[in-house]
């Protein structure tokens, strides 16, 4: 175990960082989590419809994937509980007969529409630690990290 020891004790203050940066987004997820539990969600299926809106509505499953960072493989099998439950619907591509869009529905919409504003909320009661400032600058640095 002796071996084990620098990798585990007495970080460089780089690998601090990024540790500190992984437990307090696990803990940050939670509260959006426990959210969408209480409601009898799953957070997960929700971000597909919150993405699936950002993008106006529709959206080609390969850029889903991409853009919630799942393989286009598991995306086909995320959807699948989606569309069961109304709150989706597959089309054939009107130029690529080999694709197809998703579109968020009625019903979906309905769902973020009622849940979102008690999400958020709960999210910005966690964050109220930080003030104005402090959350621009903090989206200043994560926007660094991300960008490389």
């Amino acid at each position: 175990m002796d071996h084990l020891q620098p990798f585990v004790l007495n970080q460089p203050l780089h690998t601090q960082a990024f540790f500190t940066l992984v437990d307090t987004t696990a803990s940050l997820v939670s509260v959006s989590d426990k959210y969408w539990l209480s409601k009898g969600l799953n957070g997960a299926r929700v971000r597909i419809l919150v993405e699936i809106t950002k993008q106006g509505g529709t959206i080609l499953p390969s850029t889903l994937a991409h853009n919630i960072g799942v393989t286009k493989a598991n995306i086909s099998l995320l959807l699948i509980p989606l569309e069961k439950d109304g709150w989706i619907t597959r089309s054939n591509h009107t130029k690529d007969g080999r694709k197809s869009i998703i579109s968020i529905t009625g019903e979906g919409q309905r769902l973020l529409l009622e849940h979102l504003p008690g999400n958020r909320q709960a999210v910005a009661e966690r964050m109220q630690g930080l003030d104005e400032q402090e959350l621009q600058q903090l989206i200043v640095l994560l926007e660094k990290l991300s960008n490389g």
